[in-house]
C-alpha cells in the first residue's frame, strides 16, 4: 500500500459531526442591510458577527470573505481570537490548509476558552498530518490525551496519524477507542474495516465494518469503495464490481476509486 494513501470516508476532524458538537452556534441572522439602514460601512464588530453568520449557514467562502474585510485593530483581544477562529475554520473547510494553521495556532497561543482551544488543536494535528508532519501532530494529540481530553475526534485523529505511519494494529486500537464511545460512528466503522480488509487482518471482519459504515451514509463514495474493496479481498469480485462501480459513479475523479474500479475489472496497469 501506497504510504500517500488517504484513508476513505470522512476526514476524523474536519467534518459536519466535529462542527456541529465543537462550534459555537452562530449569531443571529441580521435580518437588515446594515449600508442600506444606515449609508454607513458596517463596524468591524458587526462584519465579524456576519461572518460568523455565514459561516453559520455553511457558505463558507462568503463568510470568509466577509471576515477578511475585519480590521482587527479595532477589536479587542477576544474579538481579535474570535476572529483568527473563524477564519482558520473557514480556510480549513476549503481546504486551504497553510492558511488554516496560521490562524488556528494563533488561537492556541492566545489560551482562553478550552473547548475552542481543544477544537483548534484537533484541527491542527489533522493538518500535520495531511501536510506531512505527522510528528507535530501526534504532539497536539498526546497533549490533548494527557490534558485528559477523551472523544470519538480525538481518538479518530490519532487513528489516521497512526495510520500514515503504516502502525495498522495502533490505529485499529485507537478506532476500537472511538467506536467504545460512540458504536455508530460512521468514519471510525469505515475506516477500521478499510485498514482490517485492506492489510489482510481480517478481511470479514472488515466488511462487517465497512457494511456497518455504509448503511449510515448510503450515498457516499468512499463508503461505497471500501465496501467494494473489502469484497475484492474476501474473493467476491462480483459485489466487489458492483459497489466500486456506484462509487465511481459517485466521485468519478477520485484516484484511489478509479484505482480500485481498475484492478477489480481486470484493466491494464
Amino acid at each position: 500500500m501506497s504510504s500517500r494513501h488517504r484513508l476513505p470516508g470522512e476526514k476524523p476532524v474536519i467534518n459536519e459531526e466535529f462542527n456541529d458538537r465543537f462550534v459555537e452556534k452562530p449569531v443571529k441572522r441580521v435580518e437588515e442591510d446594515p449600508v442600506k439602514k444606515t449609508g454607513k460601512k458596517p463596524s468591524n464588530t458587526q462584519g465579524l458577527k456576519d461572518g460568523i453568520r455565514l459561516f453559520g449557514m455553511k457558505r463558507w467562502e462568503n463568510a470568509l470573505k466577509e471576515l477578511l474585510l475585519v480590521d482587527d485593530a479595532d477589536l479587542s483581544g477576544e474579538e481579535q481570537t474570535e476572529l483568527a477562529y473563524y477564519l482558520g475554520l473557514c480556510y480549513a473547510k476549503l481546504e486551504r490548509l497553510d492558511d488554516a494553521r496560521k490562524y488556528l495556532e494563533k488561537v492556541v497561543a492566545a489560551g482562553g476558552d478550552l473547548l475552542r482551544k481543544y477544537q483548534c488543536r484537533l484541527t491542527l494535528a489533522y493538518i500535520y498530518v495531511t501536510t506531512g508532519y505527522v510528528k507535530l501532530a501526534e504532539l497536539e494529540l498526546n497533549e490533548l490525551q494527557s490534558s485528559g481530553f477523551e472523544s470519538v475526534p480525538l481518538y479518530n485523529t490519532l487513528a489516521y496519524a497512526a495510520y500514515t505511519k503504516k502502525q495498522y494494529r495502533k490505529a485499529i486500537d485507537f478506532y476500537e477507542k472511538a467506536l467504545d464511545l460512540d458504536k455508530d460512528n460512521a468514519t471510525a466503522l469505515n475506516s477500521m474495516g478499510y485498514i482490517l480488509a485492506d492489510t489482510g487482518m481480517d478481511p470479514m471482519k472488515g466488511l462487517r465494518y465497512c457494511r456497518k459504515a455504509l448503511e449510515q451514509r448510503p450515498q457516499s463514495a468512499a463508503y461505497l469503495d471500501s465496501l467494494g474493496w473489502a469484497y475484492y479481498k474476501c474473493g467476491n469480485l462480483p459485489d466487489a464490481r458492483n459497489y466500486l462501480r456506484k462509487a465511481i459513479e459517485l466521485a468519478p475523479k477520485e484516484k484511489e476509486i478509479k484505482e480500485h474500479f481498475r484492478i477489480v475489472s481486470g484493466g491494464p496497469a
